[in-house]
């Protein structure tokens, strides 16, 4: 991969980590409810997702996935139950907690474990590295060689993404914080918790 291709590669993988999309949805809600530390460590949990997806994509078990339409659905009603019982724990909240809760070693490892969860149960992100990596590729690669360019361009995707993630998650976290009170995060609680059901409805349709 030349340089330029690869200029041209990380440009597109900011501007793709910038557009709307589940997962930083899913940072700005966590970050407003439980504050900027929690926001980077689901953030963290989904770029340990990523890592799995690109080695996915690297050896070949995403086309495998895309060409198993029974384990491809299997892996979208495990991620959109798993939105659901997220809506269920948020609107729960929503009745009997007045404060943001504190980030404790425990939850820290929740939220990174929650971030993890949501990439890796994502299959169209194995689709979408098999139609976008490949188009960055010089014709003529295969092998080990096509593997370790799908690493490298893992990385830089991961990169970007934990560059525009973090500042989203520090935009909502500090910004909720400074509105934060008891009606406030009751309402975000309840904004959160249709957010994750919208969520997971969208899996499920796309």
């Amino acid at each position: 991969m030349s340089i330029e291709v690869y200029l041209a590669f990380a440009l597109s993988s900011f501007i793709l980590a910038l557009a709307p999309g589940p997962d930083n949805l899913f940072v700005l809600a966590q970050s407003a409810l439980y504050g900027v530390k929690a926001g980077l460590l689901v953030v963290l949990g989904l770029c340990l997702g990523l890592v799995v997806q690109t080695l996915c994509a690297a050896v070949g078990l995403a086309a495998v996935v895309a060409a198993l339409p029974a384990l491809f659905w299997a892996i979208k009603l495990a991620g959109a139950a798993y939105l659901l019982y997220l809506a269920y724990q948020a609107w729960h909240h929503a009745k009997d907690e007045l404060t943001r809760p504190q980030v404790t070693v425990s939850s820290s490892w929740k939220l990174v474990r929650r971030g993890f969860i949501m990439n890796i149960t994502n299959p169209k992100v194995q689709i979408f590295f098999l139609a976008f990596f490949p188009q960055f590729v010089a014709p003529g690669t295969v092998g080990f060689a096509l593997a370790l360019q799908m690493v490298m361009q893992g990385l830089t995707f991961m990169l970007a993404t934990i560059v525009v993630f973090a500042a989203i998650a520090a935009g909502s976290g500090l910004l909720s914080t400074k509105l934060m009170n008891p009606r406030f995060y009751k309402w975000l609680n309840y904004g959160s918790a249709l957010l994750f059901v919208m969520l997971a409805a969208a899996a499920l349709a796309a």
